[in-house]
């Protein structure tokens, strides 16, 4: 679609006088030199996303991409689909776990139906359907290769209309009954592995559960055969739309300049497929949680990332990056309360060799 490719070609690095000013601000304040080892590093990545030395990530969106995957027939989920829009219903009534955590975060919570079965009803959804749930992958394909495409667009068009409301921080999240499958499938292809190394219980599945769902994975490349060199043709033949929505939301923050935060494995999974799609787009990314699913340690391995928090968390639906938000926040604490040398008279450190 030549859409989406115009749209990667607009995608330009991050600003690196704004990280090099950014770096000596931290050298000025009276502290040991790059003590605080991924803060610093993160706020400076955060300052080269922004153009600026003095970043104020101010405004921040927990967007979810709300999607149903067919897959779920295969008996592989604890619970049905309908879980899926009345998590996002909850959502917008501000009674999910992540609307919980965004409070004390400072977040605004922006569920989007991407592709649930239903249409959402609670005013705070906004209905971005490109279809109405996937087909099982075990069978056929989840979606045709232009779907794929166009809920790409859709993630970077919300991202686009968050940057318009004023936005200036992502995080990323999902909900979407069956989507550990999807993600699992994805990562089965994209590293080669077998099903069963990266293949976890999602939301406490059953070990006779996890069995349907590894033999649901094998038979999905079986029939699908899936090109691992081809981002689009992966998501379409055994994703889902809320991993495609996800991939457009870190193009969109990449082209609309905008720091956007890495959750767990759903997360990650979409952010090795976007910077397939285009590598600039990983100097926008932050990692910040590392997922309990088998394949998550993998995926930050083949970002070449390291995430801060290693709490067993397997939740989803942006946690794990709302707690790493508070990582960054203690950051920015710093960065802007510590005195300076010359202001607590401390005879300043230099780099050693």
């Amino acid at each position: 679609m030549r859409e989406l490719e115009a749209l990667i070609e607009e995608i330009r690095p991050a600003d690196r006088a704004a990280e090099e000013e950014a770096w000596k601000c931290w050298d000025s304040l009276c502290k040991p030199l790059r003590g605080l080892g991924w803060l610093e590093e993160t706020l400076t990545q955060i300052a080269g996303i922004m153009g600026t030395p003095h970043p104020h990530p101010d405004k921040r969106a927990v967007v979810i991409m709300g999607a149903d995957n067919g897959v779920v027939e295969e008996g592989v989920t604890q619970t049905d689909s309908s879980v899926t829009m009345q998590v996002l219903e909850n959502m917008g009534n501000d009674l999910s776990t992540a609307c919980i955590m965004s409070r004390l975060a400072g977040c605004d919570m922006i569920p989007v139906n991407i592709g649930g079965l239903t249409d959402g009803t609670h005013p705070k959804i906004r209905n971005r359907v490109v279809r109405h749930g996937t087909g099982n992958i075990a069978k056929g394909p989840a979606m045709t290769r232009e779907e794929c495409e166009r809920a790409i667009l859709t993630g970077v068009r919300m991202i686009g209309e968050l940057k318009e409301e004023g936005y200036q921080l992502i995080v990323t999240g999902e909900m979407g009954i069956g989507n550990t499958t999807t993600s699992s499938a994805c990562a089965a292809v994209l590293f080669e592995k077998d099903p069963a190394e990266v293949t976890g219980r999602g939301a406490g599945l059953s070990s006779e559960g996890l069995t349907r769902k590894i033999d649901a994975i094998r038979r999905a490349i079986e029939v699908n055969r899936p090109d691992r060199t081809d981002a689009v043709d992966v998501i379409a033949k055994v994703g889902g739309l809320d991993i495609a929505g996800m991939v457009g939301c870190y193009l969109g923050a990449a082209r609309y300049r905008m720091p956007i935060l890495i959750d767990g494995f759903i997360s990650a999974i979409a952010a090795y497929l976007a910077c397939m799609l285009c590598g600039t787009a990983k100097e926008y990314m932050i990692p910040t949680h590392c997922s309990a699913e088998p394949a998550a340690a993998m995926v930050m391995e083949r970002l070449g990332m390291e995430a801060p928090l290693h709490a067993g968390m397997h939740l989803g639906e942006g946690t794990g990056a709302i707690m790493g938000l508070s990582l960054i926040d203690q950051a920015l604490n710093v960065y802007y309360h510590v005195a300076t040398w010359d202001g607590a008279h401390v005879e300043q450190y230099t780099h050693q060799v």
